[in-house]
């Protein structure tokens, strides 16, 4: 379980920075007062536009970065002062791989299971699981700069998962994947989802959500504008579409009263 209370996250403005964003203060919310709870063995998805603070709450989540003010608790842990064994509870995939170019997927998988200090036999058995899900064993001895990029996605899912996470974090996982890939990633999250884990989905493919959903949150410019289950987002929502609402929600919040 994840469970976010009145979290904000403030960053000072350089001078340049102020004149870029034409404004004379001295700093600004990236997220601002956020409050929610993530359910386990339920699909809690995150949308925003872009610079809609989606990210920042995610890596705070993650312990990556530390809120300004509220508090920020995985499985009863608090990010800030039990930071390490948050770590240990958390799977992180993203969009972006960044994984090292000279190493083969077996010894990237085996890196990420010794930083989560794992026993050789689960490793092994863990690995072969995973890697029989993602079809990884015909490449599995290749060096990471001659894989695809669906192949180094699917890498990235197994290192996400080799610690076998109670919480699992996909920030726009299938961004710029193919198809067979993306539904890899899609059939993952079911999987995540039965097997009772913790979830947030953040992703921009208004098709992903619809199908994964259980419980929505939309942020704008840092600030909460929804927080309920899919269902009652459908059953209040005026719009013929997820997307069209989702706009619509958006659209309303940016217009003066």
């Amino acid at each position: 379980m994840i469970d976010i209370q009145h979290v904000s996250k403030k960053y000072k403005l350089s001078k340049k920075k102020q004149k870029e964003l034409q404004t004379k203060a001295s700093s600004i919310y990236a997220v601002k007062d956020v409050s929610f709870t993530c359910q386990p063995g339920r699909v809690f998805s995150l949308l925003g536009p872009n610079g809609a603070g989606k990210t920042t709450l995610l890596r705070m989540i993650s312990t990556i970065l530390k809120p300004s003010s509220g508090q920020i608790l995985v499985d009863g842990l608090n990010v800030e002062n039990q930071a390490q064994a948050v770590r240990r509870k958390i799977g992180f995939l993203t969009g972006s791989t960044n994984l090292y170019d000279r190493l083969n997927p077996g010894e990237i998988v085996k890196y990420f299971a010794d930083l989560h200090g794992m026993d050789k036999n689960t490793f092994l058995k863990r690995k072969e699981m995973l890697f029989d899900q993602l079809n990884i064993h015909d490449f599995q001895k290749k060096p990471i700069s001659q894989l695809s990029t669906g192949m180094k996605q699917k890498v990235s899912i197994a290192r996400t998962m080799i610690h076998d996470p109670s919480v699992v974090i996909f920030d726009e996982p299938t961004s710029g994947l193919d198809v067979i890939t993306a539904n890899s990633i899609i059939d993952l999250i079911k999987q995540c989802k039965a097997d009772g884990k913790t979830i947030i989905f953040s992703s921009h493919i208004m098709s992903e959500v619809d199908l994964l959903c259980d419980d929505l949150a939309i942020i704008n410019k840092g600030e909460l504008l929804y927080n309920d289950s899919m269902e009652n987002f459908r059953t209040l929502s005026s719009g013929n579409s997820l997307t069209e609402s989702f706009i619509q929600t958006v659209n309303q919040a940016q217009t003066p009263a």
